[in-house]
């Protein structure tokens, strides 16, 4: 069965939903998760650079603290359900490449996550980034709607 799962969490309520889901699953395959969230680069169009330079620190420290506290979280979910639990935070272009790309320096064997989150549509059944992830994933992808 599995042995590392993948679970991309953008801290959205769906998105946090899937959470206890992959954790059991994980559980009840005897496997260990990697958590990852990924936010996007800090862009923004400026006359000032002393706007820009302070704006972009302030982004830094709130999404560094955001991602933070929601790893946190979820790895105390995780300990209180008896899963073995490493988080990961980064910043990226393109969410989805960099989920992958944790899926595959980590080692992981399958990648968990929700049908759409923060960036989903509602005419769409599932999220971009999790279309980006089954489109592009070389292991397989279990989706929690």
């Amino acid at each position: 069965m599995f042995k590392h799962i993948l679970l991309p969490t953008d801290g959205s309520p769906l998105s946090a939903s899937a959470i206890p889901r992959a954790l059991a699953l994980a559980r009840s395959c005897g496997a260990r998760v990697t958590v990852v969230h990924v936010v996007s680069d800090y862009h923004v169009f400026s006359c000032g650079a002393e706007i820009l330079a302070e704006t972009r620190e302030q982004y830094l420290q709130q999404t560094a603290t955001h991602a933070r506290m929601l790893l946190a979280g979820i790895g105390e979910q995780a300990k209180e359900m008896g899963v073995r639990c490493d988080t990961v935070a980064l910043s990226a272009e393109e969410a989805y490449e960099a989920m992958l790309q944790t899926a595959r320096e980590q080692g992981c064997d399958l990648v968990c996550m929700a049908a759409h989150g923060r960036h989903g549509n509602k005419g769409l059944p599932l999220g971009s980034e999790t279309l980006k992830v089954l489109a592009h994933s070389h292991i397989p992808v279990l989706v929690f709607r």
